[in-house]
């Protein structure tokens, strides 16, 4: 009940809707997170731990972008995207959770210790999710890219 409170305070306050789907859009956010998985490995060749963390995080949300764009799906906030992702498209949302943590800590604390390991593990992660996700995205036809829409009407009207 709670997500479902949050997606209605985003769909009032402008922030989450159905829109035109935009197959140029959905691609130039394919193309960034294909840039940002590739920029997080260089930053870890170079022990820019941190800043490798961050960019896999986005290298995944970006692709999550291009989902929405194609599907005709705006989404300004980070979090509901990722319960959209679980509620909406029955994606497992686990990975792109974990890395959004991982973000934040590594992004806006000091307190912590990251580990190449933890990185390279991480970027396997959204390697995979980018993968599947892209999959997801190449399977997608004009009926289930009605039934998403319906669905997500649905679930915050």
């Amino acid at each position: 009940m709670r997500k479902i409170n949050f997606l209605n305070r985003l769909k009032k306050e402008g922030k989450l809707g159905i829109v035109e789907a935009s197959e140029d859009v959905g691609e130039s956010y394919k193309a960034k997170s294909e840039s940002y998985i590739n920029s997080s490995k260089l930053l870890l060749e170079n022990q820019k731990l941190e800043e490798s963390v961050s960019l896999a995080y986005y290298s995944m949300y970006y692709i999550l972008l291009s989902l929405f764009f194609k599907v005709g799906i705006k989404c300004e906030n980070h979090s509901a995207s990722i319960i959209i992702l679980k509620e909406v498209f029955g994606v497992d949302n686990k990975d792109i959770s974990y890395a959004k943590t991982e973000r934040v800590d590594k992004q806006y604390y000091v307190n912590f210790k990251v580990s190449k390991e933890d990185v390279e593990d991480l970027i396997k992660k959204a390697e995979n999710f980018i993968r599947n996700l892209t999959d997801f995205i190449s399977k997608l036809n004009s009926e289930k890219i009605g039934s998403y829409r319906k669905k997500l009407e649905e679930i915050y009207d």
